[in-house]
């Protein structure tokens, strides 16, 4: 049986007989099914994922759009729990545990513009 092979640029089955093959001095091959596809990776130097008319694009396409789905999840809105169902909780751990008084330190007032001394310019 012929092995069947797909285009490298464009993802399309190439039938038997027909096509180019094309080998890079590094040994990659590349199986083209038309000059079509041909030029616009070998002579042009084309991406085939940014070429509208390939499978490639239609996939990174299909990519683009169920990532964009998953991304923006559809905005719901929160339900407030009930105040009335915490509260004891809150009494209950103030009555076990009064919180610790922090020590506080003596404030320091800015002081006022009147109460500065005049500067030396203003003194003569």
């Amino acid at each position: 049986m012929v092995e069947r092979r797909v285009c490298t640029f464009c993802g399309v089955e190439i039938e038997p007989g027909t096509g180019r093959m094309y080998v890079r001095k590094d040994g990659v091959t590349y199986n083209f099914c038309s000059s079509k596809c041909f030029k616009n990776l070998v002579q042009l130097g084309r991406v085939p994922r940014r070429v509208t008319w390939t499978r490639y694009y239609e996939h990174e396409k299909q990519v683009r759009l169920k990532g964009a789905e998953g991304e923006t999840p559809v905005k719901k809105r929160k339900v407030k729990k009930d105040a009335k169902a915490e509260e004891p909780k809150e009494v209950e751990a103030k009555a076990e545990a009064p919180p610790a008084e922090k020590p506080q330190a003596p404030e320091a007032k800015p002081a006022h513009k009147k109460d500065k001394a005049p500067k030396k310019d203003e003194e003569a």
